[in-house]
């Protein structure tokens, strides 16, 4: 734990703010608990999947409820159910999380079993059931920490462990991001992105290249990938093949460039810019 202090007092000395290093040593010591194999009454599965969806008010009612929709309706594609059937064990554990700011994580879908079309489509039907609920602030680290807490002792031992996680800005608020990826990826957790990119980069928080922020900043693991949306029309088709890639285990598509061009605090700097033009303190 002394070591996880000193981590903590740099990261303070980095970001400003001690809930910044507070946040960091959660999820190292979350990573410690990750680690360990599970228990051996644990369900075995082909893999552990979570869906970490960005929920925040930048996000429109109609985006937010179409992507929804593409989760609940991914899951009872032919082309999925045929990756979830085509591993060895025949199944998979699936979770579904929303999160926004620090502390507004809400679990809409708990852990459940997906081993047949009638298991994909009573979980599809839950998610739908549960009204869409939008929060503020964009703290991808949270989401991804409270992402990372649902495989403890979560009933099921997966072959693998994902987080698939989306959102349409970079991290602003709850702590650095890429020190908690860098955690859970030495966790053995994989996280593929899903950079929304429907709208216009204008407003105070947005960034034009939200999905090489993800490459950089976000994802992280062996064979850990970006799948852009690009117009809401695509949401469905995007989340579908992501889903695909993921519990299949498809070799990653190329990267258009260079790893390690982004600025991985610029989130809390346009954040920062914002404040100050408020005149706030």
């Amino acid at each position: 734990m002394a070591a996880l202090t000193r981590v903590s007092a740099a990261l303070t000395a980095i970001t400003g703010t001690r809930a910044a290093g507070v946040a960091l040593v959660f999820a190292l010591s979350l990573a410690a608990e990750v680690l360990p194999a599970a228990a051996a009454s644990a369900e075995p599965v082909d893999l552990e999947l979570v869906f970490a969806v960005d929920v925040s008010r930048s996000m429109d009612a109609d985006e937010q409820a179409v992507q929804r929709d593409g989760y609940a309706e991914a899951l009872t594609h032919p082309a999925v159910l045929s990756a979830i059937t085509s591993g060895e064990l025949r199944r998979i554990a699936i979770a579904y999380l929303e999160w926004g700011g620090p502390w507004s994580g809400r679990l809409v879908l708990d852990w459940t079993l997906i081993a047949s079309e009638e298991d994909a489509r009573a979980a599809a039907a839950q998610l739908r059931a549960v009204p869409v609920r939008s929060a503020s602030g964009t703290s991808i680290s949270a989401g991804l920490t409270q992402a990372a807490q649902l495989f403890v002792d979560n009933g099921f031992e997966g072959t693998r462990r994902v987080i698939d996680v989306s959102g349409d800005g970079p991290n602003n608020t709850g702590g650095p991001v890429a020190p908690v990826r860098d955690a859970l990826v030495a966790a053995g957790i994989q996280i593929n992105g899903l950079p929304v990119m429907i709208k216009r980069a204008t407003g105070p928080f947005s960034l034009p290249d939200l999905d090489f922020y993800y490459e950089d900043c976000v994802i992280g693991g062996p064979g850990a990938f970006v799948v852009p949306v690009l117009e809401k029309s695509g949401f469905v088709a995007a989340i579908r093949l992501k889903m695909v890639m993921e519990i299949a285990a498809l070799p990653p598509p190329a990267r258009l460039r260079n790893a390690g061009m982004t600025d991985c605090m610029i989130g809390e700097q346009m954040r920062r810019r914002w404040i100050d033009m408020q005149g706030w303190e």
